[in-house]
């Protein structure tokens, strides 16, 4: 293993340049750009893009970490493995929902106390620790088996939370449908003509509050005080304002899993995003993963031409990339340092979607990337 590790190691000035600035990825054309993504100018060396002076702030050293389905290939043991030998401090473990729970049996690990410790023990003899369950899903979606099916994997994992001592859960908000006999969620953003915000109050109102004003409770309850939520397309909670009037309304076991990634493409600046959740308290859990924004095919098409695939990379106008891929190193060192000047105390899990640095690739990476960045914050 240490061989291979070897043999796949890049050189921290080599590497800099070859990701260089997000600007000069996203202009890069979308035909056979990605042979091309080396063939960088001189300029953007190590000292250019990486030294770029931040604020000075605290200087809490954040736990970097990784969300394990991108090793949903591996057992738990090869998974820890990988993870331990990559330097790694924490994780994000599913525990079903969207993401399943390759690595935690959830039902088994929520009746035998004995076994979920064992389970966790795993982790710690790795010099690992367990930071986050994670349990995306639906729970407010129209269809009744799909909906009871989320609710019931969230309240174990706040069971197994309580167990072992997780302070937090991070999942989705959900989405219901719009009218009382709809049978698949209906994402509104846009609330005209008039049906469309009848809607969109029926949903808040009529299920998305009460829904999780109960489930705030139960997790309550168990010691639980810190749900995080991506803020993610498709679901009612999808950006900080959506994000707040649940909190609101709910309370604030109502927090973020600030995945900027969701956040780059609707044109919000991550360290404002950073530093608005962390003064109202609400910042729970933190996604590392960038996107990438091509100019061209986004002044033709607009913002939500989003790809996932590798094969529709030609005509989109965003994608997924690891940490450093899509925006500036700089901008990268900005992230980390905001997260230091609010004084987070979660972990940066790092979340792998990369069409093109696929898998373990991707995170590999990435944790390259935000180690190097927190290095350099802490003077170390």
């Amino acid at each position: 293993m240490k061989t291979r590790l070897r043999r796949n190691a890049v050189n921290r000035r080599e590497f800099l340049c070859k990701t260089g600035t997000g600007v000069v990825a996203a202009a890069i054309p979308a035909t056979g750009a990605w042979g091309a993504i080396s063939e960088l100018p001189a300029e953007l060396n190590s000292a250019s893009v990486i030294r770029t002076a931040v604020p000075a702030g605290a200087k809490k050293k954040i736990p970097i970490g990784v969300f394990d389905p991108v090793y949903d290939h591996l057992s738990l043991d090869e998974m820890l493995d990988k993870v331990s030998a990559l330097g790694l401090e924490a994780m994000e473990i599913g525990t079903g929902g969207y993401p399943n729970n390759r690595h935690c049996p959830l039902d088994e690990l929520v009746q035998d106390k004995a076994k979920a410790k064992a389970w966790q023990k795993k982790f710690e003899d790795k010099g690992i620790r367990v930071a986050t369950l994670s349990c995306h899903g639906n729970p407010v979606h129209p269809d009744a088996q799909h909906a009871q099916k989320d609710v019931d994997i969230f309240r174990k994992t706040v069971l197994l939370a309580e167990m072992l001592d997780i302070k937090v859960i991070v999942g989705f908000s959900g989405c219901p449908g719009g009218t009382p006999t709809d049978t698949q969620p209906n994402w509104i953003t846009y609330r005209w003509p008039p049906e469309y915000n009848q809607m969109l109050q029926w949903q808040w109102k009529e299920k998305v509050i009460p829904y999780w004003k109960d489930a705030a409770k139960y997790a309550r309850s168990h010691g639980i005080k810190r749900l995080a939520f991506e803020m993610h397309p498709n679901f009612v909670v999808y950006n900080p304002l959506t994000l707040m009037k649940l909190r609101e309304a709910v309370g604030e076991e109502i927090g973020a899993n600030c995945d900027l990634s969701h956040l780059f493409w609707q044109g919000c600046d991550p360290v404002e995003v950073i530093h608005f959740l962390g003064k109202q308290g609400a910042l729970f859990h933190a996604h590392m993963k960038d996107t990438v924004i091509f100019p061209e095919n986004c002044a033709r098409y607009g913002a939500l031409n989003f790809a996932s695939e590798k094969n529709e990379l030609e005509h989109a106008s965003d994608t997924f990339r690891a940490v450093g891929y899509g925006h500036s190193l700089s901008l990268w060192k900005s992230v980390v340092q905001a997260y230091m000047d609010v004084d987070y105390d979660g972990i940066l899990s790092i979340e792998n979607e990369d069409p093109i640095l696929t898998g373990e690739v991707g995170v590999e990476r990435a944790a390259y990337v935000l180690k190097n960045v927190r290095k350099e914050i802490l003077g170390e």
